[in-house]
């Protein structure tokens, strides 16, 4: 069983179960393509976390390859920062891109992860579908073509951007077909390099200078965290969280330890007790820009990741069209601003991935994107 924020990719994770891959095989085939037909909300450029079970362990593990900062400041103050508004319709909001604005990207480093955690074929063979989808192209959904609207100020902030994402001027219109054979390049090769060295590293470090922080050493120096999940037992269950720093699981878990009844009332009562703990300051639960893939197995092997590039940064890498992440100028991740981070760290998220285990075998993978609605989601569908 696959579920996905888009069609292709869900199908691209049921095709690889179909021919006997698990479902950290699943979840890498779809990953690959939701970076096809979800470039607003999935990128090479970008991060996330995934929560796995291994079916014939029955362990479960937390990777962390989410957006890191850089090892240093290496632009001056206000360089490379610059400010646009995206038009929801009923309201406008702020957002900061540039060069300045990408932390270091996990992303390549996250599929290598998974693979290496239980995956039995190779990023070559599970990239293939995603590959020949961005060279042929996909047609656009009436979703995505409203999101790419919403952002449209990043995709046509640049030359270069805007040539791929609006090369009449505006977005490409739902029902059209939109190809991406540089994104096609970019991920034939990240099957085959080391994270931290090769070609599409190269060029992130290229579109880094002059004005972004990003060099070698960043990514050289990535490293994909393993963590032990946050566990809760709720109603004969074990419910699987993402621990910190991410802000998501601990609220969750304070929700679902609140609950006094699962109807409207006692959720909303649960909620309102999270929200008055204020365990984490709220401005750290919301994340914009992103998508969700869960998968299980007939082996009982489980995984639910969450992506995200924030909206991008308003540059291509080139040649291998793709945004980096904006994290940096995202004041729900980083509230103290695009030019006063923590060096090297790790940055916090509302994502939240979560496996839940009955004593008799049952698992469900289950996560959201959504922002700030992330956190109450998933409390709901976990409490019914």
């Amino acid at each position: 069983m696959v579920a996905a924020g888009h069609a292709l990719t869900a199908q691209a994770g049921a095709d690889v179960l179909r021919r006997g891959g698990n479902a950290v095989d699943a979840t890498i085939a779809a990953l690959a393509m939701a970076c096809v037909c979800e470039p607003v909300l999935c990128s090479p450029g970008g991060g996330g976390f995934a929560m796995v079970r291994n079916g014939a362990r029955g362990e479960v593990r937390l990777l962390d390859f989410f957006p890191h900062t850089p090892l240093a400041k290496r632009v001056p103050e206000g360089t490379g920062v610059r400010t646009i508004h995206a038009d929801f319709g009923t309201a406008t909001q702020e957002f900061r891109i540039g060069p300045a604005t990408a932390a270091t990207p996990g992303f390549a480093a996250g599929l290598e992860a998974l693979r290496r955690f239980g995956a039995t074929g190779t990023l070559e063979e599970l990239f293939r579908p995603a590959v020949k989808t961005a060279r042929v192209g996909v047609v656009v959904t009436p979703a995505q073509h409203f999101l790419a609207t919403v952002i449209r100020p990043i995709l046509v902030d640049e030359d270069d951007a805007r040539a791929l994402f609006a090369p009449g001027g505006e977005v490409v219109p739902a029902g059209e077909r939109f190809a991406n054979p540089d994104l096609a390049d970019a991920l034939e090769l990240l099957a085959r390099q080391r994270p931290g060295d090769g070609a599409v590293d190269r060029a992130i470090v290229t579109s880094q200078v002059p004005a972004g922080h990003l060099r070698h050493e960043d990514l050289a120096a990535y490293r994909v965290l393993e963590r032990t999940p946050l566990s809760v037992e709720v109603g004969g269950a074990t419910v699987h969280l993402n621990p910190p720093p991410a802000a998501s699981g601990e609220l969750i878990a304070h929700s679902l330890s609140g609950l006094g009844s699962w109807d409207p009332p006692g959720l909303a009562e649960a909620f309102t007790a999270t929200d008055r703990a204020r365990l984490i300051d709220p401005v750290h639960l919301r994340q914009r820009g992103t998508t969700h893939v869960s998968a299980i197995d007939r082996g009982g092997t489980a995984c639910a990741v969450t992506t995200s590039n924030g909206e991008g940064n308003g540059q291509l890498v080139n040649p291998f069209g793709f945004m980096l992440n904006n994290i940096l100028g995202e004041d729900d991740v980083n509230p103290l601003g695009p030019a006063a981070w923590p060096t090297d760290v790790r940055l916090s998220s509302g994502m939240c991935p979560a496996l839940v285990e009955w004593p008799d075998g049952r698992v469900v993978a289950l996560g959201s994107g959504g922002s700030n609605r992330i956190r109450t989601a998933i409390s709901q569908v976990v409490a019914h």
